[in-house]
């Protein structure tokens, strides 16, 4: 996949930079803030469950980013769009619906998940560093605005800089702690499994717990399932949709099976873990790193926790754009509208602790992933379709599957964004000549 999917088209996106524009909104403050309290409310075994879900999660960000390409349109800068409200209305026929998925994305992502993702980092820095709120406040909405005028390609082009540095780095120093307890993996790792079916003499009572902890904090922080990655998966210029499809599974593995892993090792391995650690998810990641590595390991969650804040809430800023146009066109009004009022909350969240939008964002969250799932299932078949013909021009030797929408004339795709390929050999005669020709007797 990688030859094939990861260059870039003139003008386009490639691959790889939707890659690390998803990535830089599923790795944020879920991986250590939502991992900490995972593990604090759930024990050990709520990382099992986040496996668990992982799992789950690959299969259904596979259908849906695989969905997002094949629907994509190109707007009149030439740029891609596409995601859950456009499959949902080209695939399913259902505008109405697209609406709704479109107007819950904005609310859940566009506007309380910025909130909430600004006090993060803001509490974070003052707990580390002791800067007031308000000029952390400040010096995002300042950042965030420069970054959000420049559109997707700005965007792109930050997450394309960031990602891979603060993920390497991240991951880097939270295996150098797990070498130095190396002793203690292979017993934590069988703690972690057997507390996730209640086997654990000292964290069995928890058994309800981890599962709820570990699927919801599991999918707040991958996203799998909730229809937010297809919107930045569909942006890319790939030769078939399901080469999309194949890369962001692979950001969901990421995601959950290595960096939330790392964290949950880093906490559980720290030796001040306890059931019901009295303290929030980030100061659990702090205290817990500094109790190896001293008194810099607060300073190295502060800065990364707010590496990856100011990347996931351009990623989600992204979203409420995209889902905006999806529902008003390209007014250029609407979407300063837009960035003025998301700014303003990122401002507010800075300053007040915004525990009643999380629950409302946890309810559209749950609301999402139930319209969305249902989309799923419905296009599956067509999933399938596309997988097939993926397929069947790899087993005939086509090392880069090519996708010529005339072979799909059912479907209402956007000509502009997939045209008619007649030039590719067709999979019947590709698997013809790849057969050897029997010597003549």
């Amino acid at each position: 996949t990688r030859g094939g999917s990861l260059r870039s088209s003139a003008g386009q996106l490639s691959s790889f930079q939707a890659l690390m524009l998803s990535l830089a909104g599923r790795v944020g403050a879920g991986n250590i803030a939502g991992v900490g309290i995972a593990v604090t409310l759930g024990g050990p075994g709520a990382v099992f469950w986040m496996w668990v879900t992982a799992l789950v999660g690959m299969s259904s960000s596979f259908i849906e980013c695989s969905l997002a390409q094949l629907y994509k349109r190109k707007d009149s800068e030439g740029q891609f769009r596409g995601g859950p409200a456009f499959y949902i209305q080209h695939g399913l026929g259902k505008r109405w619906l697209g609406m709704v998925m479109a107007v819950l994305l904005l609310v859940t992502f566009g506007f309380a998940f910025n909130g909430l993702q600004s006090h993060a980092v803001t509490d974070s820095l003052k707990s580390a560093f002791n800067i007031d709120t308000r000029t952390t406040g400040i010096c995002l909405v300042v950042l965030l605005g420069l970054a959000f005028v420049g559109g997707i390609k700005r965007i792109a082009a930050i997450s394309d800089l960031l990602v891979p540095v603060k993920t390497l780095i991240y991951i880097a120093v939270t295996i150098y702690v797990i070498v130095l307890q190396i002793d203690h993996v292979p017993g934590m790792l069988m703690t972690i499994v057997r507390s996730a079916f209640g086997l654990d003499p000292v964290f069995g009572g928890l058994i309800g717990s981890a599962i709820v902890m570990g699927v919801k904090r599991g999918v707040f922080a991958n996203e799998a399932g909730l229809g937010s990655a297809p919107n930045v998966a569909a942006v890319a210029h790939v030769q078939h949709p399901v080469a999309q499809g194949v890369v962001q599974a692979f950001s969901v593995f990421l995601d959950t099976f290595v960096i939330c892993t790392c964290t949950a090792l880093l906490i559980l391995l720290s030796g001040i873990y306890d059931i019901g650690y009295d303290g929030n998810g980030i100061v659990l990641a702090q205290n817990s790193l500094a109790a190896v590595v001293g008194d810099w390991g607060r300073i190295f969650i502060s800065v990364a926790l707010a590496l990856f804040v100011f990347t996931s809430i351009i990623y989600n800023y992204y979203l409420g754009e995209n889902s905006l146009r999806f529902l008003f066109g390209e007014k250029i009004q609407t979407i300063i509208i837009y960035r003025i009022a998301v700014l303003v909350l990122i401002m507010w969240g800075a300053v007040v602790d915004l525990k009643d939008v999380l629950a409302f964002a946890d309810i559209t969250m749950t609301m999402l992933a139930f319209v969305n799932l249902i989309a799923l299932a419905m296009l599956f078949k067509v999933v399938k379709r596309i997988l097939s013909d993926y397929d069947s021009q790899r087993r005939a030797g086509i090392k880069t599957p090519v996708f010529d929408s005339s072979q799909f004339p059912d479907l209402d795709l956007d000509r502009n964004a997939w045209p008619a390929n007649p030039t590719r050999q067709s999979t019947q005669d590709a698997e013809a000549a790849a057969k050897p020709v029997p010597e003549a007797r």
